[in-house]
Order: structure tokens, then sequence, then C-alpha cells
């Protein structure tokens, strides 16, 4: 008989939501389980049961905005840390991109629950998503998330001549790190000091300590695109709403 899995965790799966939306939506009553509403937190439920949510629930999940910003360097992804400031400080009226296509009004009560989906380090700038919507987080983030991440990376190597053949196969797959194997990833030269990376997954100063391994010195980084999303000409420091006709 198939195991019974939370329902938090069920419509986290089915996509309908986080699994803290979840835990809201329980509470207000907005789940309903084969039609039968169920409010209790912590309920459980077989795979094969049909889960649905109200209209309220889709009502306030559409109100969620989600925005792309050109992180400048100094700025930290998350919560402030050690003197820094967070890129959602970036977010206010006068910073928005004038050429912004979406029709979304800005009002400060959209920097509650605005979240990063996915870190990029201090001294990297480019593209970084801020999202209310657990969905789109999932997404982005999520354990078995494929959506691609690319940067591109100047470089110095460290040692005579040029970076081998060799240790450019490594880059593309054959590195390990914190003693994991990592996915496979896209490595290619644009220049004769640039390259381009292309990720699944997203350790901690992942493209720099893979750069290390084969002996290059990262000295600038770039995040262009995530997903089918792309930075294009969103200019440093200013940020625009992630229009409803667009996905990663």
């Amino acid at each position: 008989m198939t195991e019974q899995l939370r329902l938090s965790k069920r419509m986290s799966e089915l996509g309908l939501c986080s699994r803290r939306e979840a835990d809201a939506w329980i509470e207000r009553g907005w789940v309903r389980v084969d039609g039968v509403v169920v409010s209790e937190l912590g309920s459980k439920v077989f795979p094969h049961q049909r889960v649905t949510v109200e209209r309220q629930a889709s009502a306030e999940q559409s109100k969620r905005v989600t925005v792309l910003v050109n992180k400048p360097m100094g700025y930290v992804s998350g919560q402030a840390e050690d003197g820094y400031t967070p890129a959602i400080a970036l977010i206010k009226a006068d910073t928005r991109w004038q050429e912004d296509k979406s029709t979304e009004q800005f009002h400060p009560t959209q920097l509650r629950s605005l979240v990063p989906a996915g870190r990029l380090d201090i001294d990297s700038v480019g593209l970084l998503v801020l999202t209310q919507d657990g969905r789109v987080a999932k997404q982005l983030i999520g354990q078995d998330t494929a959506v691609e991440k690319e940067y591109l990376v100047r470089v110095q190597y460290t040692k005579p001549g040029t970076l081998p053949e060799a240790e450019l196969k490594r880059l593309n797959h054959g590195l390990t790190l914190d003693g994991k194997k990592l996915l496979p990833a896209k490595v290619r030269w644009l220049n004769e000091d640039q390259l381009s990376f292309v990720l699944r997954e997203g350790k901690k100063r992942q493209i720099r300590r893979m750069c290390e391994m084969v002996g290059l010195k990262v000295l600038g980084l770039k995040r262009v695109r995530i997903g089918r999303v792309t930075l294009g000409d969103l200019p440093t420091g200013q940020w625009r709403y992630l229009r409803p006709d667009e996905q990663f």
C-alpha cells in the first residue's frame, strides 16, 4: 500500500505552493482533499488523492511578485551581514528600471516576504531573483531543480602557458566539491580571458572553487541568465518585475 504524505509536502510536490504557504492555507480552510475541506495542520494524504485549493488561495498567490535585480558588487543576496547591505535594499520606487514593461505598481508592502531564490556572492554581479512566490523559489532552488544558470567569468591562468584542454574537460565534468561529484556543466571559452559557465546547481562559491582546482583565478563573475530569463539591458543596481508571460 502506498504511504501517506503530509498534505503540505504533497501540495509542494504538486507545485501548488511552498510548504509554508500550504500550512497557512490549510489553517484558513482553503484546501480540499477529494472535495472535502482539510483544516488540520499535519494532515496526511495518499498520493492518488485529489488536492485542490480555493479561489482565495489562487487570488492571494496571484498578488505575489517576483523581481529581477542586477546586483552590483558589495551587496549580499540575503540577510544583512558584517555591515554589508542586502540586495533587497535596492528594491524601491526610484531604482525601478524605467523600461520595465510590467503593469505592476510598486508598493512597499511587496518587500514583505521577498526573499532571494538562490545566492549570488558579495563579489559577484548580475541577475538575482527575489520572490514572494514559493512556487518560483522551489523551481529555482529546490533539490530537484533542472533550471540552468549562466555566468560570464573573467579568469587568469596562474601557471605558465594556457589552460590545457584536459583541464577544461574537467571543468565540464570530473570535479568533486565537499566530497560530492559535481553535476555535468557546460564550460567554454568566449575569448582568451573569459569563460561561459552553465550550471544546474549552486554550491557556495562553486565557480571560484572549480576554477581554483584547475589553476584559474577568477577576476570577475557575472550571472546573465536563469533558465529562459536573461539579464538583458537591465542596468546595474536597478530592478524590474518578472512579467506574467516570462517563465524560467
